[in-house]
């Protein structure tokens, strides 16, 4: 068998409204997600607050997390970021055509 050559920064999806979440691989101990923003953020009234540790790069373009504490931090190609587990932030904002890998810790 050979595997399938996958370009994380080919294929886009075309703008939308929403952003788009894109499972590369799954299991019970992880999940590794392309995510593909173009100007959308989080609900004002929404946070994320999740039970298991994310790791986030950006590949392409720029975004802001904000964090409950009110403290932002902008990502640009090739920063990345541990968020611990009830790490409390949302997206405050993205540029056009970012592309962001996630990688989920379960466990």
């Amino acid at each position: 068998m050979t595997p399938e050559l996958f370009n994380l920064l080919a294929q886009l999806p075309l703008t939308s409204e929403a952003e788009d979440f894109q499972t590369l691989f799954e299991s019970d101990l992880v999940r590794i997600e392309r995510i593909v923003s173009d100007g959308q953020r989080s609900d004002p009234d929404f946070w994320y607050d999740q039970p298991h540790d994310e790791w986030v790069m950006l590949l392409r373009g720029e975004a802001t997390l904000e964090f409950e504490s009110g403290d932002l931090r902008t990502l640009r190609e090739g920063d990345s970021l541990l968020l611990p587990a009830r790490c409390v932030h949302r997206v405050a904002w993205t540029g056009p055509r970012t592309v962001r890998l996630a990688i989920h810790v379960f466990g």
